[in-house]
């Protein structure tokens, strides 16, 4: 049985490696997709490596099966194996995915409820990193005659086939905003020391250069966001926030493509510039989705043993396709799919999930929170109250169940928790909320943007976030802006048809009629006036097909994650 295991370990290793590979190759043309400003194949490469590690999966649990035969669900064997695959996976420098891809290896085996940590890695197996860095994560400077002089050279460190625009220009700008912002942060005005990742990060039309300034005893985010366009590179704007850099890496955006040997260092120091952020959510916002989940379960499993409290029903209004349901202090919301819906609501479980895949494939643009899909959660059933057991039980039977003293949960979506935006415009003061909708109005827009409708645009199914931030979480009426067909509302020629109550003319099912939008998103007064000063054109026709138009010639709209503010000419 022991060589039997070593080398079915072994196999898996191999698996890991070539999925590695794989990602690693897909991850570093993104710095050709930049220099050639090739997003539509950045676009693709992103779409690619998010199916990578399923298909990898795949193929080993396959070869698993062949070659253990009989012995595939012996659990005895594999506990000798995931002891050999610790062995072997010591010398790795990214031993913690390493980790994770065993876990979802035996996952797929066995299927299991909650979590068995004979044959699955509940926490690390390592106290400490296995193995010591070969080199920093970053690049230091620190000799420098003026701030102008030191982001000069950081800029020349960061070459690109394509040359810079204007980078004495810029450098000089971008230390002209840093050198002002560090009295306000409380730092002295001389910079100490620089350190900015090795690696580029690449998304969307951007490369970002991320690091760290020391200042007295501050310690200050430095992000330089560069930008190809027909002259050349230049810097678009510099982040010095910690809330920009949380912005940047929020849960609303795609993933990263970055280089990097060492991950679980790379996570660390970005866990230094974003404190309130999950070193889970960081794994994710570079790719590694998968680790990511499973950190979030770890911080569930932490989160639940330090609290007695119990899982409640989420505010806002009842969803009809979602139990959706929290822990007061915890900021994740768990969706599980009802067996059926009620009207008016026509659609199907595989619908719903298939909306879901898209959001996960599609660019989110800052406004599509992620939803992280779990399988197989066991909880106490004495963490629920009585009122969401009910509900769960009566109209999720299909999903839920109860094993003794435990509930099951076969499929869930977790999801960052935002406060509901028709709870936030009664409760917030008048400045927050009226800031909201104006912002619920660009949410729409940028979603358009990116090729999506949300289908509901009821302000129930948008979210606050705690940055201010208007976002949208309830897809199962999501569809691509593309499939629609956007109408001006033809104008009655009789009376009997201006007092109709239903429609007198033909409507098709992807029909839509924006100019209806004024009465349907539930706005009214000073709020209603105010999202119209900035968003009137959304009741019309026109601006959506236009839009529409310009996906069809192949353009992908630009959608930044930071405001003018942060640009370095402001426009």
């Amino acid at each position: 049985m022991s060589e039997l295991a070593a080398d079915s370990a072994r196999l898996i290793v191999g698996g890991f490696t070539s999925y590695q590979r794989q990602f690693g190759e897909i991850t570093r043309r993104a710095k050709q997709r930049f220099e050639k400003r090739d997003w539509l194949g950045l676009q693709t490469d992103a779409t690619d490596r998010l199916d990578l590690y399923k298909g990898v999966v795949d193929e080993v649990v396959a070869d698993l099966r062949e070659g253990l035969g009989s012995d595939v669900d012996d659990k005895s064997t594999w506990a000798v194996m995931k002891a050999r695959y610790t062995e072997f996976i010591a010398n790795r420098e990214d031993w913690d995915l390493a980790e994770t891809f065993f876990n979802s290896i035996t996952r797929r085996i066995f299927s299991t409820v909650g979590l068995d940590p004979n044959i699955e890695y509940l926490d690390t197996d390592f106290e400490s990193p296995p193995t010591a860095a070969a080199e920093p994560v970053y690049r230091a400077y620190t000799d420098h005659s003026s701030p102008a002089e030191l982001l000069e050279q950081v800029l020349t460190d960061y070459q690109f086939d394509v040359p810079y625009k204007d980078k004495g220009g810029d450098a000089a700008a971008a230390a002209a905003q840093l050198t002002a912002h560090l009295p306000e942060v409380g730092a002295l005005r001389s910079i100490e020391r620089v350190e900015m990742i090795r690696g580029v990060f690449y998304r969307g039309q951007r490369a970002y250069l991320i690091g760290r300034v020391y200042s007295g005893l501050a310690v200050i985010p430095l992000v330089l966001a560069l930008a190809n366009n027909d002259f050349g590179i230049e810097v678009d704007a510099v982040l010095l926030e910690e809330d920009d850099v949380s912005t940047l890496f929020s849960f609303t955006r795609a993933y990263f493509h970055v280089e990097t040997e060492r991950p679980y260092d790379l996570v660390r120091f970005l866990a230094d510039l974003t404190p309130r952020k999950r070193s889970a959510e960081l794994y994710i916002s570079i790719g590694y989705n998968k680790h990511g989940k499973t950190g979030l379960y770890r911080d569930l499993l932490r989160h639940l043993a330090l609290s007695d409290q119990q899982f409640e029903f989420a505010r806002g209004t009842r969803g009809l396709v979602m139990v959706a349901f929290t822990m007061p202090g915890y900021d994740i919301v768990f969706k599980v799919i009802r067996d059926s819906f009620d009207p008016p609501k026509q659609t199907t479980r595989r619908a719903v999930m298939d909306k879901y895949q898209l959001v996960f494939h599609h660019d989110r643009a800052g406004r599509l929170v992620d939803a992280q899909e779990f399988e197989h959660l066991k909880f106490e059933r004495r963490r629920f109250t009585d009122q969401l057991l009910t509900e769960l039980l009566d109209e999720a039977a299909r999903t839920v169940s109860v094993e003794g003293d435990h509930l099951v949960i076969d499929h869930a979506y977790l999801e960052r928790r935002v406060i509901p935006l028709n709870l936030y415009v009664r409760e917030a003061s008048t400045r927050a909320k009226t800031a909201a909708v104006i912002d619920y109005g660009q949410a729409i827009k940028d979603l358009a943007a990116a090729d999506i409708f949300p289908g509901d645009m009821l302000l129930k199914n948008f979210g606050v976030t705690r940055h201010g931030r208007v976002v949208f979480y309830d897809y199962d009426e999501l569809t691509l802006l593309r499939e629609c067909n956007f109408r001006v509302m033809p104008a009655p020629i009789t009376p009997e048809q201006e007092m109709a109550s239903e429609p007198w003319f033909s409507v098709g099912g992807s029909d839509i009629f924006p100019e209806e939008f004024r009465s349907f998103l539930g706005l009214s007064g000073e709020l209603r006036e105010r999202f119209e000063q900035h968003h009137a054109e959304i009741y019309e026709a026109e601006f959506w097909t236009s839009i529409q138009d310009r996906i069809a010639a192949g353009e992908l709209i630009d959608i930044l994650p930071y405001g003018p503010g942060r640009r370095l000419r402001g426009s």
